[in-house]
């Protein structure tokens, strides 16, 4: 059983995440750097970006599968910086809201300007049920550890 040849398959797929993860980052830092920004803000801004009408700390936390402490150092010093802002929640008293200012709007929108032709580049040879197919496998795995 320890040697089944789903368990290597399985383990083979973990080590490539973790390679494709490190090299996301990188590719996130370079495509960031001209906006003064790290890989860790770029996805910090784009959670906030992508929620309607502000999320919370740990939502972001959640999202990014990250401790609530590390982003909120994020979001205190993008905070700080003027791309970020925070505002009451009314559906909770100690958890506010984080929102872009409109500084980070502009941020937001000129990372997009460089992240969409990088994603249509990366992805001009993958059938779109290549991409439907992993993207499944790595939500249900996300699922099963995300307790």
């Amino acid at each position: 059983m320890a040697h089944s040849p789903k368990r290597k398959l399985f383990l083979d797929l973990v080590l490539s995440l973790f390679r494709l993860n490190g090299l996301l980052v990188a590719e996130g830092d370079q495509m960031a750097e001209a906006l003064g920004l790290t890989s860790a803000r770029w996805k910090v801004i784009g959670v906030v970006a992508l929620a309607s009408s502000g999320v919370t700390v740990p939502g972001i936390a959640r999202v990014l599968g990250q401790s609530r402490q590390a982003v909120q150092r994020i979001t205190d010093v993008m905070e700080s910086d003027g791309l970020l802002r925070y505002q009451d929640n009314p559906d909770h008293k100690r958890s506010v809201l984080v929102c872009l200012t409109d500084e980070g709007q502009e941020v937001y929108t000129a990372l997009r300007a460089v992240q969409d032709p990088w994603a249509i580049e990366n992805t001009e040879d993958v059938p779109v049920e290549e991409l439907e197919i992993g993207l499944q496998l790595v939500r249900r795995l996300i699922h099963k550890f995300d307790r």
